[in-house]
């Protein structure tokens, strides 16, 4: 049997980084993301050679293992999801103890796990948090873990923040596993509350006709950033938290402006929140980012922001929709990428293939 599963990558729209503890603990905080048609994949084969073989090309890995209890190899998001199920739910899903089998079928020893994403690391769009709820999601299909949605996000949470020590957020597995468009609240009792919003279908098209995403070409570790962010928070920098506070704020303003369709009000906030996020940490731009921004602002784009921590990745830029065309063809004169997207409304999900189902390629 194969088991494959897909999660969606992520916008950070407005409100990113109030999601973040200590601010989230202090404060709550409040987010608005959309999900995008670029994608996370994971695929599980059952085998019966006794080894765990793993393939993930982001890492880039290709290894096998003995399939002897818990993993320890250089993809750490697959081994920090495998030794998790394993620890909490055992090797049948049922807390039964590692015995040298898997699954919920005889004679399966071992297995195949490969990995692979539509967005580099590092690229802003929540690609790691994304992989995270992306594998776990294979394995709950594969083993029937009795995890819906908000469990799926908070294991996923615990494994990448807590088991791993990841720095980030808690924004993106909500995202990843929820789909479409989002509002969420990061209470400060850790309560995490998921508000999808039905967004009129006119409305998500003038967006898309509105936006231009483009990959700067330089990818970026996000904790530096995220670290000096948590340190100007715990030491009470007075500038750093009142732009979280706008920050934060923003979310539930442009919230309101995404479900009017205003989209000037909506351009306009995108750009003020990006004038506050530079105040949270001097790495969050940088003359590539300043370059690009430039180009897109001189060609008729009239706002923009670094989605996700910043310092690299991708960037969003509202423009008008007359002026699109220019807008990208200027960007594509720089080293990056303008990529083309849409908005998704489905977030993580799993499906099997069985023996009888499956097509061989040649």
């Amino acid at each position: 049997m194969i088991i494959r599963s897909k999660a969606p990558l992520r916008l950070g729209l407005a409100g990113g980084g109030s999601d973040v503890s200590p601010y989230s603990e202090l404060y709550g905080g409040q987010v608005l993301n959309a999900t995008i048609n670029l994608s996370a994949y994971c695929t599980i084969e059952e085998t019966d050679d006794g080894l765990i073989s793993v393939e993930a090309y982001d890492v880039p890995l290709r290894a096998s293992y003995p399939a002897s209890g818990t993993l320890d190899c250089p993809a750490s998001l697959i081994c920090g999801v495998f030794n998790r199920v394993l620890r909490d739910y055992g090797a049948d899903g049922q807390g039964k103890p590692f015995d040298g089998t898997f699954g919920i079928r005889p004679g399966v020893t071992g297995f195949r796990i490969t990995t692979w994403n539509d967005a580099p690391a590092g690229s802003g769009l929540g690609t790691s948090s994304t992989m995270v709820v992306c594998i776990l999601k294979c394995f709950a299909e594969w083993l029937g873990l009795p995890l819906g949605d908000y469990e799926i996000a908070r294991l996923s949470y615990e494994i990448e923040r807590m088991d791993l020590g990841l720095a980030g957020g808690k924004q993106d597995q909500y995202a990843a596993a929820f789909g479409g468009f989002n509002f969420m609240e990061f209470r400060p009792d850790d309560t995490v509350i998921v508000n999808p919003l039905k967004i009129k279908r006119w409305i998500i098209d003038e967006l898309e006709s509105s936006m231009v995403l483009y990959f700067t070409g330089k990818s970026r570790s996000s904790a530096a950033i995220i670290s000096e962010q948590q340190k100007k928070t715990s030491s009470g920098n007075r500038v750093a938290i009142e732009a979280m506070h706008r920050i934060k704020q923003s979310s539930a303003d442009m919230k309101l402006a995404l479900l009017k369709g205003d989209m000037m009000t909506f351009g306009r906030i995108l750009g003020s929140a990006w004038e506050d996020k530079k105040k949270m940490a001097g790495a969050i731009t940088n003359p590539v980012i300043q370059e690009a921004f430039d180009v897109a602002i001189d060609a008729g784009a009239v706002a923009g922001k670094v989605s996700g921590a910043g310092g690299g990745g991708f960037i969003m830029l509202m423009v008008p929709p007359v002026r699109k065309k220019a807008v990208t063809e200027a960007l594509q004169a720089l080293p990056g990428l303008v990529v083309p997207f849409q908005f998704t409304e489905r977030g993580a999900h799993a499906w099997r293939i069985y023996e009888s189902d499956r097509v061989e390629f040649m």
